[in-house]
């Protein structure tokens, strides 16, 4: 299957943090590569600056696409937690969340 982009990744996302609990970025992590199958070797895939791995990368700039949006909130730093608005995209249940459909808030 391969690496998902990071707007494949935004209504997974989104959809994990649908119990209004925290949740942290790295069990956010483990939950999405899981859903994807993403597999051991794809998950530690570098980025050409080796600095960051390739998944971590794609769901770091799903969240920050989400956030600013006002889907997710960030309570402290490295945890996530999905917003009122967010609760009302997902009950429109769309097909996908991508920068198209972010488009619509102002943020």
């Amino acid at each position: 299957m391969g690496i998902p982009d990071y707007q494949t990744i935004m209504l997974p996302l989104l959809k994990e943090t649908s119990d209004g609990k925290e949740h942290s970025l790295q069990s956010l992590i483990e939950a999405l590569a899981a859903e994807f199958k993403v597999t051991d070797s794809e998950r530690r895939e570098l980025l050409p600056s080796g600095r960051q791995f390739i998944f971590h990368n794609r769901v770091g700039w799903a969240r920050t696409y989400l956030k600013k949006a006002r889907l997710i909130s960030s309570p402290k730093r490295g945890v996530m937690q999905i917003t009122e608005r967010g609760l009302q995209v997902l009950k429109n249940n769309p097909k996908r969340v991508d920068n198209k459909l972010l488009r619509q808030f102002p943020e």
